[in-house]
């Protein structure tokens, strides 16, 4: 298929690199209202470069809409009504009233996602797979101050990638969910029947952090989405005073994880959704629930 990336910020750039080296894509077309900018990523990959939004929408057969987030609804609106199949990077609009407009637009015959890459961690299925009873669980993701974001908090640009993760792919049903903190550092706290999981994102940071930790019974699970490493901690199978000193033996488990670049996986899947006429794995639907529960963290977040 052909596909097109509107707009060339840095997540822009990167599905117009992700794209050019898809076996599944033959040619890609990259627009920004910035010619310059679009040029210049055109030459580093072999894109070509159309100089309206309307050529864009003539030429690629899936787009993906990379503009700033308060564009979201206006230029995936406009993606859509053209019938081409759209991928919405997260979060799907700047505000659910938005998202319930666009969902109300989009016909069942093409294909439209949102792009919450943290779902195509290879991690996410190997710890979905060794979860059976979590006690407790608690993710982090932390950054340094990037002068990229602005207009909207750190839940929206952060966390969402969590929330996602959790709502989505380890827990089902309904919870409860307090929040504090500031537009740049959050928390929030779940409780799914009686299990408590705890999200913390902050923009402040001096340390970059993507990890998530999980208590079980029998085992506790560690995983970080940046080294794509997985390790399972079980209990000790000895322990005690012996001569004195405090003996116990763990067991630590590294889980094999198939290290692969989440971006490459997700427009793999979108383009092959866009081809096939099936859903992409990330529904908008999916991307408005999640956007839902951005707001309501946001609520209890200082001014």
């Amino acid at each position: 298929m052909d596909a097109g990336v509107i707009g060339t910020g840095v997540m822009g750039r990167n599905h117009v690199r992700v794209y050019s080296e898809l076996k599944e894509v033959e040619t890609t077309y990259v627009y920004d209202l910035d010619t310059a900018a679009a040029e210049q990523v055109a030459a580093t990959t072999g894109a070509e470069v159309c100089t309206s939004m309307d050529e864009l929408l003539r030429k690629a057969e899936c787009v993906s809409v990379c503009v700033p987030t308060p564009y979201h609804f206006s230029t995936a609106r406009q993606v859509i009504n053209a019938g081409v199949n759209t991928l919405i990077e997260k979060p799907i609009c700047l505000t659910a009233e938005e998202g319930e407009q666009l969902l109300a637009e989009i016909p069942d015959d093409i294909t439209v996602g949102v792009g919450h890459i943290e779902r195509f961690n290879p991690i996410v299925e190997e710890i979905k797979g060794l979860v059976t009873n979590p006690l407790y669980v608690q993710v982090s993701r932390h950054n340094p101050t990037s002068a990229r974001v602005t207009g909207s908090s750190v839940v929206e640009d952060l966390m969402i990638h969590d929330i996602d993760v959790v709502l989505n792919a380890l827990f089902s049903g309904s919870h409860t969910l307090t929040s504090t903190g500031t537009q740049d550092i959050a928390s929030a706290l779940f409780t799914f029947g009686t299990t408590p999981v705890y999200l913390s994102a902050s923009r402040k940071a001096s340390k970059k952090v993507r990890t998530i930790y999980i208590e079980e019974e029998e085992a506790t699970i560690e995983g970080d989405f940046m080294t794509q490493e997985v390790y399972v901690y079980r209990k000790p199978g000895a322990y005690g005073l012996e001569d004195g000193h405090y003996r116990q033996e763990n067991i630590i488990e590294k889980v094999l994880v198939n290290k692969v670049e989440p971006l490459k996986t997700e427009l793999q899947a979108f383009v092959r959704a866009a081809r096939d006429g099936t859903p992409f794995p990330v529904t908008p639907a999916q991307g408005l629930a999640n956007l839902r529960v951005c707001e309501e963290i946001k609520k209890g977040l200082l001014a």
